[in-house]
């Protein structure tokens, strides 16, 4: 993944509440093989209209927000089916950081998987924001800056390091890899019957 730092840009309005994963990306388009191309699907039928062309009214079809890094949004963002193609849809989309009072339990952890960056804040505070024509999120601060007002936010600090290095769990777990051999060197020592192969069905495991 790559770090997250500091994002700086406009910070696109979507205050809508309760919006799920099958709004964020429908299910049919996780099934394709080329999984590059979620972006061009993301929020699919706030988006377009029936015939293929963009809706005017869609804030991210909005010259002033198309590329915004940052979006702002409604309570319980990101509900419903667990969906990980959610995540990667609104990245493709240029997206680095959802501000939102709550999200889904599962689309906020799969964020952290991927690099993306949720922060909660209070409905009065992001309706400040959306006023505001220039947001920088600085992950190392812990804060939402806007002018000369500094918004801070909390984040798990283990989260918040495997962002500020573009790890996910399986690379946090590696960075400790010393210490998990010297464990196995001592354990082999201390439990061998752990270590020896079993047969099983004629071979060994």
């Amino acid at each position: 993944m790559d770090p997250f730092t500091t994002v700086t840009g406009r910070a696109a309005p979507l205050l809508l509440a309760n919006i799920d994963t099958d709004v964020i990306i429908r299910v049919e388009h996780l099934t394709a093989p080329d999984q590059t191309v979620l972006g061009r699907y993301a929020f699919e039928s706030l988006r377009y209209e029936a015939d293929g062309s963009e809706k005017a009214g869609f804030v991210l079809n909005r010259p002033d927000f198309r590329g915004a890094p940052i979006l702002l949004a409604g309570a319980n963002f990101g509900c419903g089916s667990s969906r990980e193609g959610a995540v990667t849809a609104i990245q493709q989309m240029g997206i680095r950081s959802v501000i939102a009072p709550s999200f889904g339990d599962i689309f906020y952890g799969n964020c952290f998987q991927n690099g993306l960056l949720p922060i909660r804040l209070p409905e009065n505070v992001i309706a400040e924001l959306a006023a505001a024509p220039l947001l920088s999120v600085d992950l190392a601060r812990q804060a939402v800056i806007a002018g000369n007002a500094v918004h801070p936010f909390e984040i798990d600090p283990r989260r918040r390091e495997a962002l500020l290095e573009g790890l996910d769990d399986i690379g946090l777990t590696l960075k400790q890899m010393a210490a998990i051999r010297d464990f196995q060197s001592h354990d082999r020592v201390a439990r061998p019957w752990v270590w020896t192969p079993v047969a099983l069905n004629g071979t060994t495991s």
